[in-house]
């Protein structure tokens, strides 16, 4: 295997491990295992288990980051561009369920760092809201509300799509898309 390959490995190993057992029990030495290497092969990818987290994290952002411009291309006015990034992000969301977990674990589990990288996954839509806002002149009360009531919907939406208590259906995205565009013509 490639040390490209193996990293990749450890990577999606990584990921699971995390989904499965959260942060206060990942255990490299258990990843290393699964991957068919020694306990120090993955120390030669990432310096400790925090970088390797990191890097995990990143890969995540990575991923999103994509699907999140693609979504905002596909759009014109700002507005617009929030609400195809909200749902482009419902779907992502629901589409990785293993990402979902590492994404929505509480912040018990983590360290400040850790949540400041997971954060940049909510980056692009708080920075499309906060341009909405200043062109609509907006004061930052309101943004803040808007801003907490998009992400409720989405992160809302997402649970209940991936627990199954909603399906998972045009008719339901274009639901929570309605009630997104809906609290931008609200005061």
């Amino acid at each position: 295997m490639s040390s490209g390959g193996l990293r990749e490995r450890l990577i999606s190993e990584g990921i699971a491990e995390l989904s499965q057992r959260g942060l206060q029990n990942f255990s490299v030495r258990r990843i290393a295992a699964r991957c068919g290497v020694s306990c120090a092969a993955p120390y030669k990818h990432f310096p400790d288990k925090k970088s390797y987290i990191s890097a995990i994290v990143d890969y995540i952002n990575a991923i999103w980051e994509q699907r999140q411009r693609t979504a905002a291309a596909r759009m014109t006015t700002t507005r617009d561009k929030i609400v195809e990034v909200c749902r482009e992000y419902i779907k992502f969301l629901v589409d990785h369920p293993q990402l979902r977990v590492i994404i929505m674990q509480s912040a018990g589990d983590t360290s400040t760092d850790m949540g400041a990288l997971r954060g940049r996954l909510s980056r692009p839509t708080q920075e499309l809201i906060l341009k909405y806002c200043a062109e609509t002149d907006m004061p930052d009360n309101v943004r803040e509300r808007k801003t907490f009531v998009v992400r409720s919907l989405i992160y809302g939406a997402a649970v209940m799509i991936g627990s199954g208590e909603l399906a998972y259906t045009s008719e339901n995205l274009d639901m929570v898309t309605k009630a997104i565009n809906r609290e931008f013509d609200l005061p």
